[in-house]
């Protein structure tokens, strides 16, 4: 059974940094796509950023291209998100998520994440 585990949030200043990490286990083979999210209260829940675990394929929502960068250490069973640049648009609770795929290009899509953490929260004061 895949396990996630978010860590790293907290509260900055607009122009700041944090980096995120999330603590996998569960994972039989590297045809997984693994991504972060976030939400905010009365918001659909938004795809920020995804990485294919047997490869490179990264993918990023527009709003935070040049600013986020999404990495993972398979070595460790960690996947990162390092935020620079931080805007208050940026605050809301991020998770860790996974889903199954045999192809890398499949991560380009936000749609069918069936593992998911438990969040962090990230706020983002001006």
């Amino acid at each position: 059974q895949v396990q996630l585990v978010e860590s790293g949030g907290g509260s900055v200043q607009a122009g700041g940094s944090l980096r995120l990490s999330c603590a996998t286990s569960g994972f039989t083979d590297s045809r997984y796509c693994m991504s972060w999210f976030r939400q905010t209260p009365g918001s659909e829940r938004e795809r920020v950023a995804s990485i294919y675990r047997g490869g490179a394929n990264t993918y990023y929502a527009d709003s935070v291209k040049g600013r986020f960068t999404i990495s993972q250490d398979i070595a460790k069973n960690r996947l990162y998100l390092q935020m620079n640049s931080l805007k208050p648009e940026d605050t809301g609770m991020y998770y860790c998520a996974a889903k199954a795929s045999l192809f890398g290009g499949l991560c380009a899509s936000g749609q069918l994440y069936n593992y998911w953490g438990q969040g962090t929260q990230v706020t983002v004061s001006s």
